[in-house]
């Protein structure tokens, strides 16, 4: 085991042979032209200077998380760090840990062949907590030789099920941890893109540090895009017109810049990408008006819902326009409105649907427990929508359509059948209440 976590790391070697950096724009020579301030702290964890607590890297999916990661691995050559990409499944998952941490599960036990109960007859999580165990042993060597923790990156953490299953694996991971941070043998980075790891992470947690990663702000985003554009395209000083369209068609969010840096067509690119967000929007959850049928009420309330949603933010951004810009810790960039998730489920009237929103992107919440589209795009996306003529009053037809669908489900209907020979019925109400 102590091979994963010597100089070198597969994820380092797959990144080159690939040669696909996330933060390409933000890179020249291996000069970073644009230094993240959440950079320096992860430097400090990966390398071991930062040490007795575990770390949860929470924020939207392209904004830089993993690459920060992998630019700070490579500052060290991987040294001391293993990185795993989490699985849903269980078997998958314990696989995936076993290859990162160079340990074995038996999985070619020749008992097998003849009924015996061999050492790998047992359960995933089993599997998993012994692979921890060895781990800890190999931790304690280093620590005695080298003086720092190993590190542990547990890559889309996101992936796991919200069950019985997906649960009991988080508070495994999670009771050691603790335990290791306690001890400064192992310092865990989970990465997550969805809020509910954090929630749950939340219940148990002592010594637990969030790190929300957020959209690059508008001057670093665009002085980043005016030089790659000047080098690689040997473009001349682009009109600041361009770069503020640019920024205010995706934002900072560093998957879409890259996108846009690379294009021939800047303004077009950023068309086609709030498209497709616009898109991918309503594929999703657009209402069917009061003509729906009946059999997709289920998830025309789920739909309704993020309409609702929608429609509150962009409300919430008319209402505070005007100050949306000075409120902004880095004046000029982008203030998407937001709401707590309290009051977000408040205005959906329903509690449950928020998760599935955040699992799809189209709703994102922090770890201020925030609400608020998941990108510049997609709110770009709510606000063309709600703009269109006739939205209003279509929502409310499906509201409504949902209600009278909903109040034919709690009515129960008494036929009376017609009387031989003058014969009536008397009806009378005992319990008034």
């Amino acid at each position: 085991m102590e091979i994963a976590f010597a100089p070198g790391d597969p994820v380092l070697e797959l990144a080159a042979l690939s040669n696909q950096r996330p933060n390409n724009i933000l890179e020249e020579d291996d000069r970073l032209w644009v230094s993240r301030k959440e950079q320096e702290k992860i430097d400090a964890i990966v390398n071991g200077t930062d040490k007795g607590r575990y770390h949860l890297l929470i924020g939207e999916k392209g904004t830089g998380k993993s690459s920060m990661v992998l630019e700070a691995m490579q500052k060290v050559d991987g040294e001391g760090i293993s990185v795993l990409e989490a699985h849903a499944d269980l078997e998958i998952f314990r696989i995936r840990l076993g290859r990162a941490l160079n340990y074995e599960f038996y999985e070619d036990y020749i008992g097998s062949l003849f009924s015996f109960r061999g050492p790998r007859d047992t359960t995933a999580l089993l599997d998993i907590e012994r692979a921890f165990n060895k781990l800890e042993k190999v931790a304690l060597n280093r620590r005695e030789k080298v003086g720092k923790p190993l590190v542990l990156v547990i890559n889309n953490m996101h992936l796991l099920r919200d069950d019985e299953d997906g649960r009991d694996l988080l508070e495994l991971v999670q009771q050691r941890a603790e335990q290791w941070a306690a001890s400064n043998l192992v310092t865990v980075v989970f990465n997550s893109d969805d809020y509910w790891v954090y929630e749950r992470l939340k219940q148990l947690a002592t010594r637990m540090e969030v790190l929300p990663i957020r959209d690059l702000p508008k001057s670093q985003a665009l002085a980043a895009l005016k030089r790659y554009r000047a080098r690689y395209f040997k473009e001349e000083p682009i009109h600041s017109e361009i770069l503020e369209q640019v920024y205010n068609k995706v934002g900072g969010r560093l998957t879409f810049l890259n996108q846009v840096a690379k294009s021939h067509d800047m303004l077009l690119t950023c068309s086609a990408i709030c498209e497709r967000e616009k898109s991918w929007f309503l594929n999703q959850c657009w209402v069917l008006g009061e003509e729906m049928d009946d059999d997709v009420m289920d998830q025309q309330k789920f739909a309704s819902a993020a309409m609702v949603l929608a429609r509150a933010l962009v409300q919430l951004e008319e209402s505070s326009s005007s100050s949306a810009s000075s409120n902004h810790p880095i004046k000029g960039s982008h203030q998407i409105p937001e709401i707590p998730l309290h009051k977000a489920r408040q205005v959906m009237t329903r509690a449950d649907f928020i998760q599935q929103y955040d699992h799809l992107n189209i709703f994102t919440i922090d770890s201020r427990a925030m609400v608020r589209a998941d990108s510049v795009p997609m709110q770009n996306a709510f606000r063309e929508i709600c703009a269109e003529e006739g939205f209003d009053e279509h929502l409310e037809k499906t509201l409504d359509r949902i209600n009278a669908i909903e109040s034919l489900g709690r009515t129960r209907e008494i036929v009376a059948k017609d009387l031989v020979g003058g014969g009536k019925y008397k009806i009378v109400l005992e319990d008034k209440k």
